[in-house]
This record gives C-alpha cells, sequence and structure tokens, in this order.
C-alpha cells in the first residue's frame, strides 16, 4: 500500500532559518486535513526555532465527503479500525523515515504530534518503530489496538496526552484507559484533563504542548 500513496502537506520552516535541526510531525483528525494542525506552528516556532513542522494530509477523502481521513469510521468496531489503522501504518512509516532522512536527521530529533484519529496514528507507529522518537504529543485520541501493544511494542517514547473532560467525540474514558494502558507496560506517560473542554485545544494544553515539545527537542523553555 505505501507505493500507492505519497505524503504530503503544509510546512513551516526553521523561524531561525537555516538547515532543520529537529522535526515536529503533525497528524490531523478525521475530517480534516493538513491545513488544520500546521496553524500550531507558529505557538510553538519561538520555543523550537530550529525546528520544521511538517502536517501531511491523510492518505484518503473522509468517509463524510470532505477533508481527508487516514483510515475509514464507516464501521467502528475495535476490530475494523485496528486493521485501518494497521493498512496505512506503512504510509506514515514511510513518510516519516524519508522526511528524516533528506534532513539528515533520527527519530531523537522527531516528534509526533496528532489530534484525535491523528493522535491513534502518532501513538501506534510511534510505539512500533526500531527506534523510539523524542516524543508523542497526543491531543483529544486514544490507543489502538491496546490489547496487542505488549506483544508488539518495540520502542518506549515519552508520551504526553491531553483531553476535555466534556470531549463529546472522544470520551475522556479514552484518554484514562490509554494512559492505564501505557503506563502499565512502562511507557513514560502523562496526562492532562481539561475541565469542561470538548473536541479541541484550548490555550492551557497548548502551552503543555509547547513546554513538552520544547523539553523533548531541546528548545527553549
Amino acid at each position: 500500500m505505501s507505493e500507492l500513496f505519497s505524503l504530503s502537506g503544509p510546512s513551516f520552516p526553521p523561524r531561525a532559518g537555516g538547515a532543520a535541526e529537529a522535526l515536529v510531525i503533525l497528524l490531523h483528525g478525521w475530517g480534516a486535513d493538513g491545513n488544520d494542525l500546521i496553524g500550531l506552528a507558529p505557538h510553538w516556532a519561538g520555543s523550537l526555532p530550529h525546528a520544521e513542522f511538517l502536517s501531511p494530509h491523510g492518505p484518503f477523502p473522509c468517509d463524510m465527503g470532505f477533508g481527508r481521513q487516514w483510515f475509514s469510521l464507516a464501521d467502528r468496531s475495535p476490530e475494523r479500525v485496528l486493521a485501518g489503522v494497521r493498512a496505512v501504518v506503512p504510509v506514515l512509516d514511510d513518510f516519516i523515515t524519508a522526511a528524516l532522512a533528506r534532513r539528515g536527521l533520527d527519530e531523537r530529533r522527531l516528534a509526533l504530534v496528532g489530534f484525535s484519529q491523528g493522535t491513534m496514528m502518532a501513538l501506534h507507529v510511534a510505539l512500533r518503530r526500531a527506534r523510539a522518537v523524542a516524543g508523542v504529543l497526543g491531543y483529544s485520541g486514544r490507543l489502538v489496538g491496546g490489547p496487542a501493544l505488549a506483544d508488539e511494542l518495540t520502542t518506549k517514547p515519552p508520551v504526553l496526552l491531553i483531553h476535555g473532560t466534556a470531549d463529546e467525540v472522544l470520551p475522556i474514558a479514552a484518554m484514562r484507559e490509554a494512559k492505564s494502558v501505557l503506563a502499565a507496560l512502562g511507557v513514560p506517560v502523562e496526562a492532562l484533563e481539561r475541565p469542561g473542554l470538548g473536541h479541541g485545544i484550548d490555550e492551557v494544553g497548548l502551552e503543555a504542548g509547547r513546554r513538552f515539545l520544547a523539553a523533548k527537542l531541546g528548545g527553549v523553555s
């Protein structure tokens, strides 16, 4: 499948100019596209002046007729969602590997950021790559394939999960379950619950994400 798709999307160059010394890849949610999350880059670029931000579009048109998706949600059963994630993992893995190679970087200089469906992809990929990424920042998502993770886990990157307690799309229980599973497997995971927040990112979550990325990529705190 990876041979059939080549991901692309908007980018934000290092604010300091010159070659990228770190890479942040942003993975959007269902029904959005890469233009949705690239807007986070200016908020974080001041703390990560040597980082480049990439926000690829998901490989498929969204089921609901606009935007993109990483995998279909026409059937939301756990088995079909897991199958959808696994089918698209090679596409995202290839994109990550090529993006690092073009910049002469390795996973130690890479952070993955996801929102909703993008968080599902970020967690799934990062926990199964050959080398650990610097960090995974996941907003309003969940862990797909948790029961199989003990047998498939290859790396344990630091993870920060941020989720609104009033999320109407993915309930806060999804984040709590993800934290519990990851912690039980020895993955260094932190979680931030945002009281009253729905399916979105607020200023507190944005700032927490900035601090996390700066700490993991050696930025300005």
